[in-house]
């Protein structure tokens, strides 16, 4: 779990995973919380691609261009474009969308590369949460050519149900056909913590309200919850705890 710790560390240490009393936007009360918008710095946004671009690289996808959905997709892509290149040697173009099309200029809605038929897209996203984002992107790119939308990337899986038993990611593998990858996962920032750790009652109560399920209504579990790693999440301590 070593290259997921890194990346839990990396998170609460940009301020970007909080741990306290939150709501999200569709009214759960939730005991952490993924603020993506605190990722400011050439650091942060240079680590954050080489961890998309291993993300990648170990998926096995094949794929000829990157996409990020406006507003936070662009930089997610173009970071793990310059990684992939960087660190991999893999040279692939990425483009992004406008919320409103250009009516002059080069005018549209795609800057970048210019998908044409055939091609294999990856959309580059943070947290998927109801689905929206990557279903209007779903609409646009199949739109603009005959696309195949290979994978979804995303930095963290929360595990929550979507509008029925199943996660808003497993939604999205079934609607479009695609694969869903995440860096990490709600079950792995649970096995992160300390043993005794108080957030791990807190989170485990949270994914038996809202986790997502198995056929049969049993709450899908991870096979580590036994002999979690003696750790601590640095930087925990000023995010509500």
């Amino acid at each position: 779990m070593s290259g997921k710790l890194d990346f839990i560390n990396f998170m609460a240490e940009a301020g970007v995973l909080i741990f306290g009393d939150f709501t999200t936007k569709s009214g759960r009360k939730t005991p952490y919380f993924v603020n993506t918008g605190n990722y400011k710095t050439g650091m942060h946004i240079s680590k954050l691609g080489d961890y998309y671009a291993e993300r990648i690289v170990s998926s096995g996808e094949r794929f000829d261009a990157l996409f990020g959905p406006a507003y936070k997709g662009i930089t997610l892509a173009a970071a793990a474009a310059a990684s992939l290149y960087r660190n991999h040697g893999i040279d692939v173009p990425y483009f992004f969308n406008r919320k409103e099309a250009k009516d002059h200029g080069e005018g549209g809605s795609l800057i970048g590369y210019k998908p044409k038929d055939g091609d294999r897209i990856v959309i580059i996203e943070d947290v998927v949460t109801a689905g929206t984002a990557v279903r209007e992107s779903m609409e646009l790119l199949k739109a603009v050519a005959d696309v195949t939308v290979a994978a979804l990337f995303v930095s963290v899986d929360r595990m929550e149900r979507g509008t029925g038993a199943k996660s808003t990611l497993d939604e999205l593998r079934d609607e479009f056909g695609i694969n869903v990858y995440s860096i990490i996962n709600a079950r792995d920032i649970i096995d992160s913590f300390p043993k005794g750790d108080e957030r791990i009652a807190k989170m485990e109560e949270y994914l038996k309200e809202y986790g997502t399920t198995q056929g049969d209504g049993s709450l899908v579990l991870s096979t580590t919850q036994e002999n979690r790693p003696l750790v601590s999440l640095k930087g925990s301590n000023d995010a509500g705890f």
